[in-house]
């Protein structure tokens, strides 16, 4: 096999999802981050926001009023024991397996699991195996 080199953490900037159930939706991904070590960043009566990820009511003035349609987000976790807290987490939480943890063919060493969040989107955690990370995240200040 040839060598080949994955980055993570270039491309996207953030993500708007637009919900219908925003307390279920919080709770779903408070949960999940919680185990994932991400801290919610803020919230407010129509929004919540975690990092790159940004959430909120159709009512909410930067949504237009329409709602996102499914969407699949995969989160990196830091080994195998984090994959798997994710879905347990996920699960108590409100969402729906959608693929237990367990080794994917995507590429040697790929292991994940898939939840439903409350809006109906697949969310994934996966660890892609043993690695160096070049930096724990892209840091930026103003």
């Amino acid at each position: 096999m040839e060598t080949q080199e994955l980055h993570r953490g270039r491309l996207i900037d953030h993500i708007h999802l637009v919900v219908s159930d925003l307390p279920a939706t919080q709770k779903f991904y408070t949960a999940v981050f919680e185990v994932l070590g991400i801290p919610l960043g803020g919230a407010g009566d129509d929004y919540f926001w975690a990092d790159e990820l940004f959430v909120s009511t159709a009512d909410s003035e930067a949504a237009l009023g329409v709602l996102t349609g499914r969407h699949h987000l995969a989160f990196q976790a830091s080994d195998r024991k984090m994959v798997e807290a994710f879905y347990h987490a996920a699960l108590g939480a409100g969402g729906k397996d959608n693929g237990a943890p367990g080794e994917r063919p995507y590429h040697p060493g790929y292991y994940a699991a898939f939840v439903l969040d409350p809006a109906g989107n697949n969310i994934e955690a996966v660890f892609h195996g043993e690695a160096k990370r070049s930096a724990p995240s892209v840091r930026i200040t103003f």
